[in-house]
């Protein structure tokens, strides 16, 4: 974090359009207090069974030795990554929801939106990346554990991690070096990039322009990674004789795929668009299930629709009830 407050600081001495705002308002999305009550119980209980749900995916990885090979390594760092991710936005809107004081200060706007733009960037990348996982396990079993030993899975987790981390500081600076002088209010439950770009003041041209075409070129990116990943697993799924073994593999490959659907589709909804429509309500339903809701259904998405983790869950439940 200290590089992120230093780039904001050095925008904003040598900016010309210095921000004047050093508090934002988070409006949410009701001042109906006995709904915000029920909001916040509802989201409290989601947020809670989105920590249980991937930490306790982490903890099963760490320890069954039958889940240690690279398939479910990158589904304990997707796993880390929602929680972390979730985390990034539910607990401030929790507090939110029941309290008076809805203020986050600039610092920790900009901290907030370098969360979620990292962490969600980030989990792009290893959704790829575990695309390419599936391929080569499926394609060439046999030579599954050479070509993707840790020289190979481990390069690709951090390069996933450091592109989120380049992304999530470009649109931070980009985003937090322009004025925001007529209101300090986001239409939003956290700090957003498109809220906030429908707030400046200043011309936010440059700025839409660097959302659409930086999100839309890694989602082409990735997409395009998974589409052809795929492309090579169905033909030697068609070659498959037991009809067991193709049913296996469809139920692997289709959690992710249903996984990356969900995902694309959200970002892709809010991101890579006119900015005409920026900061409407729809918006704000949109982002609270990408970053809140979308977390808490990944370990149901890649977990129950999987035999090992199932068995490995099932174990595990055994020996703490034994």
């Amino acid at each position: 974090m200290p590089l992120l407050s230093s780039a904001l600081d050095l925008y904003r001495i040598q900016s010309k359009n210095v921000s004047e705002v050093t508090t934002f308002i988070l409006l949410g999305f009701t001042d109906d207090f006995e709904l915000q009550v029920f909001l916040f119980l509802l989201f409290l209980a989601i947020y809670i069974f989105t920590l249980v749900g991937n930490l306790g995916l982490v903890l099963l990885v760490v320890i069954n030795s039958r889940l240690h090979n690279p398939m479910y390594y990158f589904l304990s760092v997707l796993s880390s990554l929602d929680a972390c991710f979730s985390s990034a936005v539910t607990p401030k809107m929790l507090v939110n929801f029941l309290s008076e004081n809805k203020g986050i200060s600039f610092l920790g706007c900009a901290t907030q939106m370098w969360l979620f733009v990292t962490l969600g960037t980030t989990e792009f990348f290893l959704l790829a990346a575990m695309a390419y996982d599936r391929f080569v396990a499926i394609y060439n079993p046999l030579l599954y554990s050479v070509k993707m030993s840790s020289r190979v899975y481990m390069p690709l987790i951090i390069s996933s991690y450091v592109a989120g981390i380049l992304h999530g500081t470009l649109e931070t600076v980009a985003t937090f070096s322009l004025s925001f002088c007529a209101s300090n209010e986001i239409r939003h439950v956290f700090c957003d990039i498109p809220a906030l770009l429908a707030l400046s003041c200043s011309d936010t041209h440059i700025n839409q322009l660097l959302v659409f075409f930086v999100v839309g070129s890694i989602e082409i990116f990735t997409i395009l990674i998974v589409l052809m990943s795929y492309g090579f697993i169905l033909v030697p799924i068609l070659r498959m004789r037991s009809a067991e073994g193709r049913r296996k593999v469809f139920s692997t490959c289709g959690s992710h795929l249903t996984g990356v659907s969900i995902y694309c589709g959200t970002i892709l909804f809010i991101y890579v668009r006119p900015s005409s429509s920026y900061a409407s309500d729809h918006d704000m339903i949109v982002s609270v299930f990408y970053t809140i809701v979308i977390p808490m259904l990944n370990p149901i998405i890649y977990s129950l629709r999987n035999k090992d983790v199932k068995e490995a869950m099932e174990n595990c439940l055994r020996k703490i009830g034994s």
